[in-house]
């Protein structure tokens, strides 16, 4: 299970925001960010080493894709093709808006179940897939929401029934002076208070060989023309490791 947490904040010189915590096996090799793929030299995204997709990436057009895992659903299955290429696929629109039309027509049965989050400064959507039936596709309204392996900020999940009203009364990061100190300590908060269930923190330490692997904070620009989207990226569980900027 994944963690995104998403601000959107229209009309504003940063109106995304994005923080997201990867939980996965351990074992499982990856690459950092960067620019991996030859024949979409405008993607920059973490490489799953194992299966050749991405969990997270962003393109030189401004689009951000990100996928999840569905509850029940972890891990590869013989036959289905891996969502680390939802995520490319995603990457290949200019827009957030041609990205989720044309995801919405997906052969579900190709792949488990997951969840899609697909953004862009003017939009953002939510595209659901329980791995039969169509895609659904969510506009994900301003404010701040929460995206774990369940529905969109579905309360009867513990991580975003805690967590989500922190985020909400935290003071927003500032892309523009580099302070993001209030969200990289929520991203590395524990489980809430009498909770025994260590998956409900926001950052999992290892469980049988499984646990948050790596974090990310980006923010999207209104103005390109003087702003670079920012991404800072841990190479570890937060609070163990540093954020460090991507330079692709």
């Amino acid at each position: 299970m994944c963690t995104v947490v998403i601000l959107r904040r229209p009309g504003l010189s940063w109106p995304f925001i994005l923080g997201a915590n990867r939980d996965e096996r351990l074992s499982r090799p990856w690459l950092a960010p960067a620019r991996h793929w030859p024949d979409r030299a405008d993607v920059v995204a973490g490489k799953d080493q194992l299966a050749g997709g991405t969990w997270l990436g962003i393109n030189d057009s401004g689009v951000l894709a990100a996928v999840m895992n569905r509850e029940g659903s972890l891990g590869p299955a013989a036959g289905k093709r891996s969502r680390g290429e939802l995520v490319l696929e995603a990457l290949d629109h200019p827009d957030a808006d041609l990205a989720a039309a044309s995801l919405r027509h997906l052969d579900t049965g190709a792949y488990r179940a997951f969840n899609l989050l697909v953004a862009d400064i003017r939009d953002a959507y939510w595209l659901k897939s329980t791995g039969a039936g169509a895609v659904s596709v969510t506009p994900i309204e301003p404010g701040l929401s929460m995206l774990t392996a369940r529905d969109l900020n579905d309360a009867t999940s513990e991580r975003i029934a805690a967590h989500s009203p922190r985020f909400a009364a935290a003071e927003p990061p500032d892309p523009e002076n580099g302070d993001w100190h209030v969200w990289e300590a929520l991203m590395a908060a524990g489980p809430p208070e009498g909770s025994k269930n260590p998956r409900a923190a926001m950052a999992i330490d290892p469980i049988d060989g499984y646990g948050t692997v790596s974090s990310s904070l980006i923010a999207l620009p209104t103005d390109t023309a003087r702003n670079r989207p920012i991404w800072r990226f841990c190479t570890g569980k937060p609070g163990t490791a540093p954020y460090r900027l991507v330079n692709a």
